[in-house]
């Protein structure tokens, strides 16, 4: 990671044109559907999101094989930022399938309402599909009784951690039940390690903060996005823990590519992220192959919450895309169905959210890349107790705010937690417009 919505003139009949073919991909019939789907699109992703859509294209083109699928990795921020010039300039340069990660959904379906299209519009059976998946994956998708993407994958944070490391410093991850044993754990395993090694990594931005605050109960905004709950005791308790790991010099500094050449020169212990990180680990560092391992988020007291959310995305529609049709086919087939979900899980690391996927086999089995231990039981076994949370349409402006915050904060700027979150309230509250909750 990131309100009334009227259709764009004149998708109405391409999207009665889809609505047979959607069910019957959906539910089992496409095999005389698929026969009148032909034609190009294209794909706007991201670097392991954009393989495993990739990795999903042959056995689609074998239901499918008058599609052409052209999936393009342009990297997260341009697909956010070129998808905001194109809705901006009334849905031009769009592709036919676009990536918008959960956080910064709403700020398209509110500031460019005819941009994308109402997939509930495109399929009578969509509904029933939409709502095998769970709340949390839905509640930025959807605006009143519209639905404006199918979900993907999700983001329930874990602990990955090098074993071999760990092990080292006699540090058992069983015993690290609280953020303050992993404080602990961490000053041992530096300690051991010595050199350049650090514990865990931060790249700069407010995602541990998210992170946290989502594990504690508490967002930028409350859940029907109408006020500002940033200084909320969840968010304070958050913003303090980070600062204890901090202030125990644990943290690595780094971008994206930086905390990877760190994993790959063996000079960090540990990552934080969601479990979408896992297809990045493998990948860039097959040589450490049974190095790693993983365990669930520490929690705030023992016996507390030990689940939350970073990351995840869905798949949408531009409402001006050349072949929506072929467009919504794709997307179904990615999204809607469970062997295409657990293809992703298995080239990228993409977690799926579709219950019949999440209960597949393959989420049993042992990873030998991790040691032999079935990690995707424990990643997957979170999902059902994250808490929702909602981006609203001023995630990009909140999160400004409280980014530079955030930073001023970990150098010892700013005062108390609670004053920095209070100010934060107060500037996201001038920006938005939004009241803050209890005030």
């Amino acid at each position: 990671m990131k309100t009334t919505v009227a259709m764009r003139p004149g998708f109405a009949g391409r999207a009665l044109a889809a609505t047979l073919l959607a069910g019957a991909t959906l539910f089992g019939g496409a095999a005389h559907a698929a026969d009148d789907v032909s034609g190009e699109i294209t794909v706007w992703s991201w670097n392991v999101a954009a393989a495993a859509l990739q990795a999903v294209v042959p056995a689609f083109n074998k239901e499918y094989p008058n599609v052409k699928v052209t999936v393009q990795d342009l990297g997260n921020q341009p697909v956010y930022d070129r998808g905001l010039a194109g809705c901006a300039a009334g849905g031009t340069d769009m592709p036919d399938v676009y990536s918008v990660e959960n956080g910064e959904a709403e700020v398209f379906w509110n500031r460019f309402p005819e941009c994308f299209s109402d997939l509930k519009t495109m399929s009578a059976d969509e509904g029933a599909l939409l709502a095998k998946f769970p709340a949390f994956k839905l509640t930025e998708l959807t605006v009143g009784d519209k639905v404006y993407a199918l979900p993907w994958d999700s983001g329930p944070a874990v602990v990955f951690y090098r074993r071999d490391l760990y092990e080292a410093a006699g540090v058992d991850p069983a015993t690290i039940v609280t953020w303050d044993d992993f404080i602990e754990a961490g000053k041992k395993v530096i300690a051991k390690a010595g050199g350049n090694t650090k514990f865990v990594s931060t790249n700069g931005d407010t995602s541990w903060f998210r992170m946290l605050a989502n594990q504690a109960g508490c967002a930028y905004f409350d859940e029907k996005g109408e006020s500002i709950t940033i200084g909320q005791p969840g968010c304070v308790q958050a913003l303090e823990t980070i600062k204890k790991i901090n202030d125990a010099g644990l943290f690595m500094s780094g971008n994206w590519d930086e905390t990877l050449t760190a994993i790959k020169a063996n000079a960090l212990a540990s990552a934080v992220y969601g479990g979408w990180y896992e297809g990045s680990i493998r990948g860039n560092a097959p040589d450490q192959s049974g190095k790693w391992g993983v365990f669930k988020l520490p929690a705030f007291e023992k016996g507390g919450n030990q689940t939350a959310n970073i990351g995840g995305s869905a798949l949408a529609i531009p409402a001006s895309s050349k072949n929506p049709k072929a467009a919504l086919a794709f997307v179904n087939f990615a999204n809607g169905r469970p062997d295409s979900q657990i293809t992703q899980l298995k080239a990228s690391g993409l977690v799926p959210t579709l219950p019949e996927a999440v209960n597949d086999p393959f989420v049993k089995e042992e990873q030998p890349y991790w040691g032999g231990q079935r990690i995707w039981e424990v990643v997957l076994g979170t999902l059902p107790d994250i808490k929702p949370s909602r981006g609203t349409q001023y995630f990009a402006e909140a999160d400004s705010l409280v980014s530079a915050a955030y930073t001023n904060f970990l150098k010892g700027q700013g005062g108390s937690a609670q004053a920095v979150l209070d100010d934060a309230a107060n500037q996201i509250a001038s920006a938005t417009g939004l009241p803050i909750a209890g005030k």
